[in-house]
């Protein structure tokens, strides 16, 4: 079966939607379709739940505040699309998303994150999309000034109150023009110049390590950037290289960083998505990790973030309000209503996810558009060499996945990563001098890849 490229992946583009671009349920169902099969009802409670932010937007203030997000709890094992569903979510609005294991977390007083990383977590995502934002929309008139500063470097301006000067500005500008032309042209790109590069050094954090102390050399480069360098020295360095570090600079002057703060903290307080994996590890009171940390102690540190706080960031306070939070968890052993009452209240919509089957694998290597095989054909088409997956290599492959999942652990749509790396390994190999070059891949091929691994269970286990 020849895989064809979505025009997207061909050209390596992946373009979020547009944030102004309101998107009704069914269109987040589709867009979710692309890259998720199946789960349904968790499709449908994020495409509602991301429209009511739509909808909260449009009421009257006062009753907007009073509007909680409904918070929603993923239930189901690993691998069948909790986490993508939420990625993808993000995506598509351009929203500040953040994953992130609740059992990282330990209760307050002990070694650990504190939960209010969450938010200043968030918050640094969100200024540096922003950032990238406000970048993109200041890029033209950045290269503008770095072609003239690069212009200056190579002919300086002369200086008016020199005697004759205003007999040689013509011919300056003429001579400049033709510098202008030529670096255009990139006929320049080789030619040094002398610019002033900033210095950078991160010794004094070096010594900083684990989590915690991990979160504060953030904190304290973000406070007093000075101590991670920040001198600067001349350096003759060729055109090109020059460009890039006068473009950073650029851009950087032009930005209004404390616009571009208050808007980070707008994007996080209305539109952030938090996705709270591993929920399950922290239901219940016993601790797996010593007698004196609870696992319920947890569960009451994260209960104001989802509940609604106020957090100082050094970009200044956030509210977590209107922040929607996605929990996730396989809940084999704990179940929902092991977690603390008061939690199980903040996480209102429960849909459970069910796990895949060998029709469902079908699909998800060739349907999506990021789907497995597209990428291994695309891969190989780097080096030259044309593959194609015959339809019964492809059901192969998928009962292979179905019947390991269930004799080992079920770690859903992981196992064809395991198990198309092993199909994959000779040809990948051997793919920059390979003869012939055009491969069609059939099930005969997939068992002869796969056959020590079958027979032998151990193996199996291991490997796949």
């Amino acid at each position: 079966m020849p895989i064809s490229l979505p025009k997207s992946f061909e050209s390596g583009e992946d373009r979020p939607r547009d944030r102004d671009t309101e998107l009704t349920p069914q269109e987040i169902v589709a867009e979710l379709d692309k890259y998720i099969i199946g789960q349904n009802a968790a499709k449908k409670a994020v495409a509602i739940a991301l429209r009511n932010r739509y909808r909260r937007r449009r009421v009257p203030s006062d009753l907007a505040d009073e509007i909680a997000p409904k918070n929603i709890l993923m239930i189901g094992p690993t691998g069948v699309g909790k986490t993508e569903i939420s990625r993808r979510l993000a995506k598509l609005t351009s929203s500040p998303f953040l994953k992130i294991e609740a059992s990282k977390f330990t209760e307050v007083g002990y070694v650990g994150r504190d939960v209010e990383s969450i938010v200043r977590d968030l918050v640094r995502m969100a200024i540096d999309m922003v950032r990238q934002e406000k970048i993109e929309e200041v890029r033209d008139k950045a290269e503008s000034n770095v072609e003239d500063r690069i212009l200056d470097l190579l002919l300086p301006p002369p200086r008016r109150r020199e005697p004759g000067v205003e007999e040689d500005l013509p011919a300056f500008e003429e001579t400049r023009e033709k510098f202008r032309k030529q670096l255009r042209d990139g006929l320049l790109e080789d030619r040094l110049i002398e610019i002033d590069v900033r210095e950078r050094s991160s010794a004094p954090f070096e010594v900083l390590s684990g989590s915690g102390m991990e979160d504060l050399g953030i904190q304290i480069q973000e406070l007093m950037p000075g101590l991670m360098g920040g001198k600067t020295k001349k350096r003759k360095v060729k055109i090109h290289e020059a460009r890039e570090h006068l473009l950073a600079e650029e851009q950087q002057r032009l930005i209004d960083m404390d616009q571009v703060a208050r808007l980070a903290i707008e994007r996080v307080e209305h539109s952030g998505i938090v996705f709270l994996d591993e929920l399950d590890k922290i239901a219940g009171r016993e601790s797996g990790h010593g007698p004196e940390v609870s696992r319920e102690g947890v569960q009451r540190d994260l209960l104001p973030i989802v509940e609604g706080t106020t957090v100082n960031t050094r970009y200044g306070l956030v509210r977590t309000d209107h922040v929607l939070f996605i929990g996730a968890g396989a809940f084999n052993v704990a179940k929902p209503a092991d977690l603390i009452p008061e939690l199980q209240g903040r996480f209102p919509i429960r849909v459970e996810l069910a796990s895949l089957a060998k029709e469902e694998f079908v699909r998800i290597l060739t349907e999506p558009e990021n789907a497995l095989l597209k990428q291994y054909t695309a891969l190989l088409a780097t080096e030259d060499v044309r593959i194609e997956f015959a339809a019964d290599a492809i059901d192969e492959i998928a009962q292979v996945a179905e019947d390991v999942n269930r004799e080992a652990e079920d770690i859903g749509a992981r196992r064809l990563h395991t198990i198309l790396e092993k199909v994959m390994e000779e040809i990948s190999f051997r793919a920059p001098n390979i003869k012939p070059r055009h491969f069609v891949i059939d099930r005969a091929y997939v068992r002869t890849q796969l056959a020590e691994i079958l027979v032998n269970q151990d193996l199996r286990r291991f490997i796949l």
